[in-house]
């Protein structure tokens, strides 16, 4: 088996690359551990920069997005019960966010690609990779199990597996660059059926703990809570969340509205880059090499950012024989993914209470607050990050016209 692009994950990073190459008429072949079911249904958190939103719109995989999604033009930080909001749309000359699920991009995607006839392999399994460092990579994989191992040649290989995947462990030790934070919070994290609680995000920073007040759709919503990151899901009852909820969200002639909870799980935070996103024919890209907290709502417009790059360096490849975008592949993604994790930890750490923190930590976090949301050149700097920082590209190299 051969083509020319070997994509490893059937997430936002592997289906947009292969969406993009397609429309330059560039074949691939994508590989999925999971069935379409599994992607298609496993709900994840979505907030799309204004880039991301054009990328989609300009792709053609837009239309559902713009349909049913929900433009935000700001967010409300909520401290010392008083909320304060950040207006994106007058701070960066119109920009905005769009609150549309990862997994809804997904089902687009994957719509985009079958109706293109693109070749997406569900259900596979043992996938390795090989001799990346010619120009005749390989990967071995089994499309069912207990089937025999089967080898697809390529010319690149995309490691779009995220960060528990094959792609980014093929690199060797001796080369590979790694770097990583842990947090001290966790996220509990909810979806109930419930009306919409404000039109847009809360982001509140309380005595008790950080929360987020989201939104899935009209009649379902998502909320978020600061825990232990080893607390057990059991230790927290419907009664105990909604309680903590209102204890940090509500606010004198304003309350949260309950509703059933329909799932609820925990989830530890962490940043994590790894420098070396290309190695020979392999190039990674999204969750296999970096990894963001979700303050900052990052991690998929990370994820697309890199695929911009990693689709223009392809192209060129074949369609004008240069290598200049490929051989600064991690130099240009590397250059915004530091920006977005500098802005991550500075929400994550600003916005939840560290518990081993002195007083006078405690007062430092508030001034920032205040500060903030109190310095239209402090709010300008926020929304210029959530809408989106400019993908910055060396002098040598085109600009990206994707």
């Amino acid at each position: 088996m051969k083509t020319k692009v070997g994509i490893i994950g059937a997430g936002p990073a592997g289906l947009m690359l292969s969406h993009l190459l397609h429309l330059q008429g560039i074949e691939s072949i994508i590989l999925e551990s999971r069935s379409r079911e599994a992607i298609e249904g496993t709900v994840r958190a979505g907030v799309l920069e204004q880039g991301t939103i054009d990328l989609l719109n300009t792709t053609g995989v837009g239309e559902r997005m713009m349909r049913e999604g929900h433009v935000h033009e700001g967010i409300e930080l909520q401290f010392k019960d008083k909320r304060h909001r950040i207006d994106f749309k007058e701070l960066t000359g119109g920009k905005k966010i769009m609150v549309y699920a990862q997994h809804e991009v997904i089902k687009d995607l994957v719509a985009a690609r079958l109706e293109a006839g693109g070749q997406i392999y569900f259900n596979v399994s043992d996938v390795s990779l090989h001799q990346l460092e010619t120009d005749t990579p390989k990967i071995k994989f089994r499309r069912e199990a207990g089937k025999e191992l089967e080898e697809m040649e390529c010319d690149f290989i995309a490691g779009c597996d995220g960060f528990h995947g094959p792609s980014r462990k093929a690199i060797p030790d001796r080369v590979k660059v790694e770097k990583q934070k842990v947090y001290p919070f966790g996220w509990l994290g909810i979806l109930a059926e419930a009306p919409p609680a404000n039109p847009e995000l809360i982001y509140s920073n309380h005595e008790r703990g950080f929360a987020l007040i989201s939104t899935r759709s009209p009649e379902i919503q998502r909320y978020y809570l600061q825990v232990n990151p080893k607390d057990d899901i059991k230790n927290w009852s419907d009664d105990r969340i909604w309680a903590e909820l209102h204890a940090r969200v509500d606010m004198d002639g304003w309350s949260l509205k309950d509703g059933p909870i329909i799932q609820k799980n925990i989830v530890s935070m962490r940043s994590f880059v790894c420098e070396t996103m290309r190695y020979g024919r392999l190039f990674l890209a999204g969750d296999s090499a970096h990894i963001v907290p979700p303050t900052g709502a990052k991690g998929l417009n990370l994820a697309l950012a890199d695929i911009q790059v990693l689709a223009k360096g392809i192209s060129e490849f074949y369609q004008a024989g240069k290598d200049e975008t490929l051989d600064q592949y991690s130099e240009i993604c590397l250059r915004r993914v530091w920006k977005a994790q500098r802005f991550s930890n500075w929400m994550t750490t600003m916005l939840h209470r560290d518990f081993e923190h002195s007083s006078f930590e405690h007062g430092i976090q508030l001034a920032e607050l205040e500060y903030l949301t109190s310095s239209r050149a402090a709010m300008t700097s926020l929304a210029e990050n959530y809408v989106g920082l400019p993908l910055e590209i060396p002098s040598n190299v085109e600009k990206l016209q994707i």
